[in-house]
């Protein structure tokens, strides 16, 4: 009698096995389906943020800044430059320090492109949200657009 339950649960055991290897597989896929999806057909600026000048090609009396709305280890209301583009992360050597358990160590970019400031995630694990829409690819900042990585949110400004 103790032989089939014990072939039993080996059988179920492997089952079991299966469907979480085949679970893990499927979610790979979908990872790198939306990483295919975040490419976009025109090449990125470099990934190192520019120092020099924005140059001509930004608006006359605009100052890209991030307002903060909440975030630790910054104050309501401060103010960080984005002008020449920022790199926001864990990582100590992002110019946007997001502390928060949800960040990635390289979580955001942003850049100009132009006369106009861009966004986009730089393949984080929890994404970056525009307005409570998850990016996909690199997008275009408007004022008083609400950027959240976690629980930290920021408010663009011009």
């Amino acid at each position: 009698m103790d032989e089939p339950l014990a072939v039993a649960l080996k059988f179920g055991f492997l089952a079991v096995l299966y469907l979480f290897l085949l679970w893990v597989a499927r979610s790979a896929m979908r990872d790198m389906s939306r990483h295919e999806d975040t490419v976009s057909s025109e090449p990125a600026p470099p990934a190192a943020p520019r120092r020099e000048p924005a140059g001509p090609d930004l608006r006359a009396g605009v100052e890209p800044r991030l307002e903060v709305v909440a975030a630790m280890g910054y104050e309501p209301g401060a103010v960080i430059d984005v002008g020449h583009g920022a790199t926001m992360g864990r990582a100590d050597s992002s110019e946007i320090k997001v502390e928060d358990p949800f960040a990635s160590s390289a979580h955001a970019r942003i850049f100009p492109r132009g006369e106009f400031m861009y966004i986009e995630d730089m393949g984080s694990t929890n994404g970056t949200y525009l307005n409570g829409r998850q990016l996909k690819k690199a997008e275009r900042l408007k004022m008083a657009d609400v950027v959240r990585i976690g629980d930290s949110e920021y408010r663009y400004q011009e």
